[in-house]
């Protein structure tokens, strides 16, 4: 055998006896003595004071904070003052039928401490389940709430609330989703420090909605059946978002604070009331000597003054998207205002209708500081292929443009032929257009 076998064996055979060492007992004793310096596991999160641990048993479905009672005698009785509820499944959504039984419990048992949020949640209810609902809201509130959100997942099958209307002091952010709203349950006039109010997919079968400090108003969604306009009467707010809404277009008031807002009336299941019946079937409005249609001849008071136009005079920001043939702006135009604010302007194609462009003129006619235009030519929900960028061609600038403009976009999925009409009708107000 040569030098290097018997190397080679040597190696091998030093590997075996290491490993036949370390599986010994004595080895494995050796090992575990390794650790007896070390200090015991700490209890990081139970060492931490009571107040972030209520914090903490806040973020967790109810059912699952009140469990902790058995991880040490310290955490008894913590659950009992929490900063926040969130009656919910603590497996996911269920009905307000599986909830009652285990809340009604916890709120004999809690502790009277305020709260800072509270999350209501369920996916079914039946008639008989709706003042239990009421019952936790007054509770949440009575328990000074700052935050609360109520929830219902089949938002197809809207749940009643009413009675009175909220009043809290302490309550600035509410979310209601998939509820039916009746009587003065909007009316947040005994809620003084409201700031963030969202609305979605409710029907707001009331006459007003009104809030005197709220900042922050967005509606998703939602619908009216009622014959009259619901008022929004909010002058503070500083943001408006009015995504998707069916039935009569909604009252705006004065809003003199607000910097943002967003009008999209998009395409819902009911068909919207403020759509001349004449547009839908031969693409053009009722005119002045035709018959015209129901939803034309409509008059609730407001004909002869904007609807919604006339309370967004002072945005900074401003997108509006509305459906064809809707007659709301075609008024509102009669007595459109001049946005002496307006930087950022969006608008979709129902503003870019030739052969003469006079509805996006007259828009445009008022924006004296408008600095950036983009006009979205796709439908709802797509995103669009195409962009393009105007800037103006010579120093010579159209009088039908802000002075202040720097930026036109363009947006759209084909250059068809409804979209070159546009960039011809820009063109001649001496802006060039090139693709990004």
């Amino acid at each position: 055998m040569s030098s290097t076998d018997t190397s080679s064996s040597s190696d091998d055979s030093d590997s075996s006896d290491s490993l036949i060492v370390v599986n010994t007992p004595a080895t494995r004793v050796d090992a575990r003595r390794l650790f007896d310096g070390m200090p015991p596991p700490v209890d990081r999160i139970g060492a931490l004071p009571d107040g972030v641990i209520h914090y903490l048993l806040s973020f967790l479905p109810v059912q699952e904070a009140v469990r902790t009672c058995v991880l040490a005698r310290r955490w008894r009785h913590l659950w009992k003052s929490t900063t926040g509820l969130r009656i919910v499944g603590a497996k996911g959504p269920v009905s307000v039928r599986d909830l009652r039984k285990f809340v009604d419990h916890l709120l004999i048992l809690r502790e009277r401490t305020d709260l800072d949020t509270v999350e209501i949640g369920f996916s079914k209810l039946r008639e008989e389940d709706v003042p239990f609902v009421n019952l936790w809201i007054r509770f949440a509130l009575e328990s000074k709430v700052r935050a609360l959100s109520v929830c219902h997942k089949h938002a197809n099958q809207p749940f009643s609330l009413v009675g009175l209307p909220f009043a809290s002091r302490y309550l600035t952010t509410l979310g209601l989703h998939g509820a039916r709203l009746k009587g003065t349950f909007l009316d947040f006039s005994s809620c003084p420090a409201l700031d963030d109010l969202k609305i979605s997919l409710c029907v707001i079968n009331v006459s007003k909605i009104a809030s005197r400090s709220l900042k922050h108003l967005k509606m998703f969604r939602c619908w009216s059946s009622l014959d009259q306009r619901v008022r929004v009467s909010a002058p503070c707010l500083v943001s408006f978002k009015l995504d998707g809404f069916s039935g009569r277009s909604p009252l705006l008031e004065r809003m003199p604070l607000l910097e943002t807002a967003f009008l999209n009336f998009g395409v819902l299941p009911h068909t919207p009331n403020d759509i001349c019946l004449h547009y839908s079937r031969s693409g053009v409005f009722c005119g002045a000597n035709d018959v015209k249609c129901v939803n034309c001849l409509y008059n609730d008071g407001s004909s002869n003054s904007s609807v919604l136009l006339g309370a967004l005079d002072n945005a900074k920001h401003l997108k509006l998207e509305y459906p064809s043939g809707m007659i709301i702006f075609t008024r509102d135009l009669e007595w459109c205002p001049t946005f002496n604010n307006l930087r950022n302007l969006l608008l979709n194609d129902y503003w870019c209708v030739g052969p003469d462009f006079s509805a996006l003129t007259c828009i445009l006619k008022h924006c004296p500081v408008l600095e950036e235009l983009t006009l979205q030519l796709v439908s709802e929900g797509v995103r669009p292929k195409v962009e393009m960028k105007g800037s103006y061609s010579s120093m010579e600038r159209s009088t039908v443009f802000s002075q202040h403009l720097k930026i036109v976009n363009v947006k759209c999925n084909v250059v068809d032929e409804k979209v070159a009409k546009v960039l011809k009708f820009l063109c001649t107000l001496n802006l060039r257009f090139c693709f990004v």
